[in-house]
């Protein structure tokens, strides 16, 4: 799955820079993250660094965006530019 931030979001902008994807940006009113380049950390860590790091816990799974840890090694690997 990819993550999303709730409106719980204070905006104190500590998980934009723990993206290792550069999915999560400023905005309009809260930090989004681009489900699209949201792999969980996976292919970068064991566990999601927005989530460790963030301080009111606004970012759980979007559960309309569900894909297995193969499905996200495979965005990894497109994002870096590998061949799956």
């Amino acid at each position: 799955m990819a993550l999303i931030i709730t409106d719980d979001c204070i905006n104190c902008a500590v998980c934009e820079p723990e993206c290792p994807n550069l999915a999560i940006y400023e905005g309009e009113e809260i930090f989004e993250i681009d489900p699209d380049r949201c792999t969980e950390c996976v292919g970068h860590f064991n566990e999601p660094q927005c989530q460790l790091v963030c301080p009111v816990d606004c970012i759980p799974q979007d559960p309309d965006r569900v894909e297995s840890a193969e499905l996200l090694l495979i965005k990894y690997e497109s994002l870096i530019g590998e061949v799956a």
